[in-house]
């Protein structure tokens, strides 16, 4: 944590050394109607995302944990190893440098800005929080306890460690917190904001789809809680594919999607759709693989081509199976936070536990993958058809409501392998098996990175006593199945 600690500069110099050509965004800097504060939550907003979005396996190795792609020449990252590239500290400093310290930069000076209309500053400072807690409950459900507290804290050096569960609990009243301070009469971040271009009652819709992902992730272990958030958020979260929490971006580096630079801007030929993905998806006339993968070309005219998938935790041939899809190399892709699909398969459960949260399970279920299939550039007509097969309907498809929903979800987050595999544990649906080359079983946790061990031993080993072990078997408070 002293790392992190060490780049806790004054607002300005952090300004200048975070912001990278962010003119592309029509963001100047030096204009008298845009508060640096708000070019500091631009900054951390696309790093946010270039985050959940990435697919290099050095920060975000969890496409391959949850399945939905294989390697190629190097399959270390697809059988679990960690600590070779560094994948826990990867993933945990821009977390912590890039995302929170602007976001605090930016509150602060947002909150000094004395010329600033209160409405307006409420707003933005409300929407600063709701970034917050997206980030922080990413933290928490990759590692478990974490240094929140005292993590931003440029006076201490070697911060506490937080259990996950408190963390868990102070969020969900920051977020309450971020939802009463949201004024709809008044403008936001503006131009500024990559994610709504300022608009708040979008933001309030945000705030409320986090509160009822949060909600749901508690269902297990809090459930009269998870009751009360999720009924009290449902009143007003996304609905439409149009109001989901994304970030689009823009044709030409460095604010093209990480997802290009990996697949195309690179030369490299890493990856490959896994077969667990793949069969099912042509098990179920999916017509999202059209998008999700490339087709195989084959010297059999009866057969020309066909979607394959290569065995997970192995080496696979690129020539010889699907690549990921052409949409995934579109530079402008959206990086998706939360998205309406996302919205509905969990109001789907929540009405399967018994929450009034209004429709029936089966309803929400086929928006989901209603909205789904429309993100991905189907038709109403290729959803309609999709969710009429037996195998797919709700009211016909094998398996417990888990099962159900949770493999239905595992395909619809197919690029935000972040969330899918927090929801992989969560629901554990699909069942997934580990791949047979693999170290350890599928990990449920990065473990601590080296660093922290380096510089904050006492605290992390006490982190790591209170949660079981620093190991990727140990279960987060939420895990409870």
């Amino acid at each position: 944590m002293k790392r992190i600690l060490y780049f806790c500069l004054p607002a300005l110099l952090f300004a200048s050394s975070c912001v990278d050509s962010l003119d592309d965004y029509n963001i100047n800097t030096k204009a008298t109607n845009v508060a640096p504060g708000v070019t500091l939550v631009s900054s951390a907003e696309r790093s946010l995302s270039n985050i959940i979005t990435s697919s290099n396996v050095n920060n975000n190795p969890f496409r391959f944990y949850v399945q939905h792609w294989a390697a190629t020449t190097y399959p270390d990252e697809s059988q679990f190893v960690i600590d070779t590239r560094q994948v826990n500290r990867n993933f945990w400093e821009p977390l912590y440098r890039d995302v929170l310290r602007d976001l605090k930069e930016a509150k602060g000076t947002i909150t000094a800005d004395a010329f600033l209309d209160p409405k307006i500053k409420a707003n933005q400072l409300a929407s600063i929080e709701v970034l917050e807690v997206y980030a922080w409950s990413v933290l928490v459900n990759t590692f478990g306890d974490i240094p929140y507290s005292q993590a931003l804290d440029i006076n201490v050096i070697l911060p506490k460690y937080d259990d996950d569960a408190a963390i868990y609990a102070d969020l969900t009243t920051r977020l309450d917190k971020a939802i009463g301070m949201f004024d709809a009469t008044a403008s936001g971040l503006g131009s500024g904001d990559l994610i709504y271009g300022g608009n708040v009652g979008n933001w309030i819709r945000f705030a409320n789809s986090l509160k009822l992902r949060l909600g749901m992730t508690l269902v297990d272990v809090e459930p009269a809680k998870a009751k009360t958030m999720v009924e009290a958020a449902a009143r007003n979260v996304f609905t439409s594919n149009a109001q989901s929490a994304k970030i689009v971006y823009l044709a030409t580096t460095p604010n093209n999607n990480p997802v290009h630079s990996d697949l195309v801007l690179s030369g490299r030929a890493d990856y490959v759709g896994a077969n667990t993905l793949i069969e099912r998806l042509n098990t179920l006339k999916d017509p999202r693989i059209d998008e999700y993968f490339k087709e195989v070309e084959d010297d059999d005219d009866t057969n020309p081509t066909f979607f394959k998938g290569g065995t997970a935790g192995a080496p696979n041939s690129y020539s010889a199976n699907s690549a990921p899809g052409s949409m995934l190399e579109d530079p402008t892709n959206p990086g998706m936070l939360l998205s309406y699909s996302e919205v509905e398969f969990l109001l789907a459960e929540a009405v399967e536990r018994g929450f009034a949260v209004g429709g029936t399970a089966a309803a929400h279920y086929h928006a989901g993958i209603t909205a789904s299939i429309l993100e991905w550039g189907g038709t109403e007509a290729e959803a309609l058809a999709y969710i009429a097969q037996p195998t797919v309907n709700y009211l016909t498809a094998t398996g417990n409501y888990k099962q159900k929903i949770g493999t239905q979800k595992w395909i619809a987050l197919y690029n935000n392998p972040v969330e899918a595999w927090k929801e992989w544990r969560r629901l554990d649906a699909p069942n997934l098996v580990k791949p047979s080359l693999a170290i350890s079983e599928i990990p449920l946790r990065l473990t601590y990175p080296t660093t922290e061990f380096n510089s904050n031993g006492e605290n992390v080993k006490a982190a790591s006593a209170a949660i079981g072990g620093n190991t990727v078997t140990a279960k987060l408070f939420w895990d409870k199945f």
